[in-house]
């Protein structure tokens, strides 16, 4: 790729515009090459039937198109397929396909590798390398949505940004990644199937509730004690559950929106009723919906699964305090693609060779 030639996906409609009227090209051309970049998915130039060999020759020699690609692809016995992106400078991160009978979800990432160090999370195990540009996260809907189509015969029914990286932290990006995913001029699927989840950026989580996000927001909770949370996360020690529950009213006075907390429960960690209680009293900020999660051992995580009574306990508690309570039971393990596990392998890989280099 010649470094002189400038990202294609980088350019607005108008900047397109204005890049082919110097060209000669009128406007309604700019707005076809828009829509095959960005509605249909184009991977080369050449690709775009009905525009003209001079303009794509022009396209071809100025710009470039930084499409990610499938460089591997892992397919789990419950139908969850997990597949490793590379990206056009050699980057690898990780995306994952669930499957149930009426729905298809793109677990997607915004990062590769992750700043945070959650300490059960494989992801921030590893460095992080690089954000993830608007037209990397676009990717990833599409090659996922096509793969739904061709295994499942299913569109893409939601999107969870639940893979390597935290999206707040790459906050713009991830904006304008969403805004292709939704555009009309884009893929046209609708916000309310995408859902953004964070482990707890407070300033960032005001900013979603400035800019009036029409996306879900989810929260990394996991306990509802500053000293259990903090010590495995860290983020914590800067946005403790005082400071988030304050972000957390705030998101929803401009938005007017419900909160999905999600809580990974962990043997003999925060599995007890006192946990619970915690846990219902920190609901009480804002309107909530509660995702349990079954925790996914990675390795040398020094955790350990809870007992599947407790978990039921757990729920039952807090349904019994009137809360909207899922337990969602994990779905990928055997090819490491359950929530957490993301970058055991192909991103692990990626950064041991970086290392020896």
């Amino acid at each position: 790729m010649n470094n002189q030639k400038l990202n294609i996906r980088n350019l607005g409609l108008d900047e397109l515009i204005t890049a082919l009227e110097k060209q000669g090209e009128k406007k309604f051309r700019a707005k076809q090459i828009y829509e095959w970049i960005w509605k249909k998915g184009i991977r080369r130039f050449d690709e775009m039937s009905n525009i003209s060999k001079p303009v794509v020759s022009f396209l071809e020699a100025d710009y470039f198109l930084d499409c990610i690609r499938i460089s591997d692809q892992q397919k789990s016995k419950d139908g969850t397929i997990k597949c490793a992106f590379t990206t056009f400078d050699g980057h690898i991160t990780e995306g994952v396909l669930i499957p149930t009978t009426t729905r298809v979800t793109a677990c997607i990432s915004s990062q590769v590798g992750c700043s945070l160090a959650c300490k059960f999370c494989a992801t921030g195990r590893l460095k992080m390398m690089r954000n993830l540009n608007p037209g990397e996260i676009y990717d990833q809907v599409l090659l996922l949505n096509r793969l739904a189509q061709e295994h499942y015969q299913l569109p893409l029914t939601n999107i969870v940004f639940m893979g390597m990286g935290e999206p707040l932290l790459n906050y713009k990006n991830t904006l304008q990644g969403i805004d292709r995913i939704t555009s009309e001029t884009g893929l046209n699927i609708a916000s309310k199937r995408i859902t953004v989840s964070t482990a707890g950026i407070a300033k960032m989580i005001k900013k979603l509730g400035d800019d009036q996000v029409k996306f879900n927001l989810a929260l990394s909770l996991h306990a509802a004690n500053d000293k259990k949370r903090s010590e495995i996360m860290e983020i914590n020690d800067s946005n403790d559950l005082e400071t988030l529950a304050e972000a957390l009213r705030y998101f929803h006075e401009k938005t007017d929106a419900r909160i999905t907390f999600e809580y990974i429960i962990f043997r003999d960690f925060n599995d007890t009723f006192q946990d619970a209680r915690e846990l219902a009293e920190f609901c009480k900020n804002v309107p909530v919906k509660i995702n349990i999660i079954e925790y996914n051992p990675i390795d040398e995580g020094g955790f350990k699964q809870a007992n599947t009574d407790k978990v039921d306990a757990f729920a039952k508690y807090l349904e019994s305090l009137n809360l909207v309570v899922n337990v969602r039971r994990s779905r990928g393990k055997d090819i490491d693609a359950a929530c957490g596990q993301l970058a055991n392998k192909n991103a692990a890989v990626e950064l041991k060779e970086r290392v020896l280099k």
